[in-house]
C-alpha cells in the first residue's frame, strides 16, 4: 500500500525528512511516496502547500502524512486545515524542555540548520574541504586528520568521510589499497606512521561486486572473484598491523560514522559521543 507523505518546514526541512524518515521505517511493510517542501515561512506558500496535499488527498484516495518542524503555528494550522494528518515533531518535546529547563523557548525559523554556531559551522566547512582535498589518495600528507580510512575501492570510504565532515566537523582522509598495496601484503609506511588514527572499512564481496557493476559492468575489477581477493587480502593487510575493521555490508554512512565515532571516542567542543 501507497502512503504520500510531506516533510515540511520554515527552514531546510531536513530534521523533519529525518525525524520523520526514521518513524517510518518502521513501517517496512508499507511503501512511501515522499516529498521534502522547505521553506515555507509565510502564510501564502503555507495556503500553496495546504491545496497540494488536497489534491495528493484526492488522488492517494486517503490523506497524506505531513511531518513538520516548522515554528509558527498558524502555518502549521493553515497545512493541518487540510486533508492530512499533522505529526509536528517539535510541539512534543517543547513543553517538557520548557518544564525542565524553567525558561520558555524562543522559536527561530531555520536554527537547526542556521549560522546559530558561526564557529561550528566554519569547523565543518574546513572539515568538508579536506576530506575533498584528501579523497581516494589525492594528498597523503595526513598529519592534521582526525581519521584515515582505509579499505579497497567502493567500500564507503568517501561518502563517511563527508559526512564526518559535513555533520561533526571531523577532518577525514580515506586512502584506497591498490593492486600495489596487496602485493606487498602489508600497509604503506606512509599509513602505518598515523596508525592511531587509522580504521579499516570492509564490505562482503558479494555486495562490493554488485556495487562495482553500475560502474563498471563485466569488468575484471566488478567480477567476483577480483572482489573476494581484494576483500579477503584488504582484511589481512589490516589484522596483521592491528588496525580495528568495521563492516560496511548492510551498514547507512550514517551507521558507520557514529560507530567511527564510538571507536575513537571523539572529544570536541561542537559535539561529545561517549562509550556506554
Amino acid at each position: 500500500m501507497l502512503r504520500t507523505v510531506f516533510f515540511i518546514s520554515d527552514g531546510t526541512a531536513i530534521t523533519a525528512e529525518t525525524l520523520g524518515h526514521a518513524l517510518l521505517t518502521q513501517f517496512a511493510q508499507l511503501e512511501f511516496q515522499q516529498f521534502r517542501i522547505p521553506f515555507i515561512d509565510s502564510q501564502e506558500k503555507a495556503a500553496e502547500i495546504a491545496l497540494k496535499i488536497n489534491q495528493q488527498a484526492i488522488t492517494d484516495g486517503q490523506c497524506p502524512l505531513v511531518f513538520t518542524t516548522m515554528v509558527d503555528q498558524g502555518l502549521i494550522a493553515t497545512i493541518a486545515a487540510s486533508n492530512c494528518q499533522v505529526f509536528d515533531l517539535f510541539a512534543a518535546f517543547i513543553k517538557p524542555l520548557e518544564q525542565q529547563l524553567g525558561v520558555s523557548a524562543k522559536p527561530s525559523v531555520g536554527a537547526a540548520h542556521g549560522l546559530v554556531d558561526a564557529d561550528g559551522y566554519e569547523d565543518r566547512m574546513e572539515a568538508t574541504n579536506y576530506a575533498l582535498t584528501h579523497d581516494d589518495g589525492m594528498n597523503i600528507r595526513f598529519d592534521d586528520a582526525d581519521i584515515i580510512l582505509i579499505g579497497v575501492s567502493r567500500s564507503g570510504k568517501t561518502p563517511t568521510c563527508l559526512y564526518l565532515a559535513l555533520h561533526f566537523g571531523i577532518k577525514a582522509a580515506n586512502y584506497p589499497l591498490t593492486d600495489d598495496d596487496m602485493d606487498e601484503s602489508r600497509l604503506p609506511a606512509f599509513l602505518l606512521k598515523h596508525k592511531d588514527k587509522l580504521i579499516g572499512l570492509s564490505i562482503n564481496p558479494e555486495r562490493l561486486s554488485e556495487i562495482r557493476q553500475t560502474r563498471k559492468p563485466d569488468s575484471r575489477y566488478a567480477s567476483l572473484r577480483q572482489c573476494r581477493y581484494e576483500t579477503e587480502t584488504a582484511e589481512s593487510m589490516l589484522r596483521l598491523s592491528a588496525v580495528p575493521v568495521l563492516r560496511t555490508t548492510s551498514s547507512s554512512v550514517e551507521e558507520i560514522a557514529s560507530r567511527i565515532i564510538l571507536e575513537k571516542n571523539f572529544q570536541r567542543p561542537h559535539f561529545r559521543y561517549d562509550i556506554v
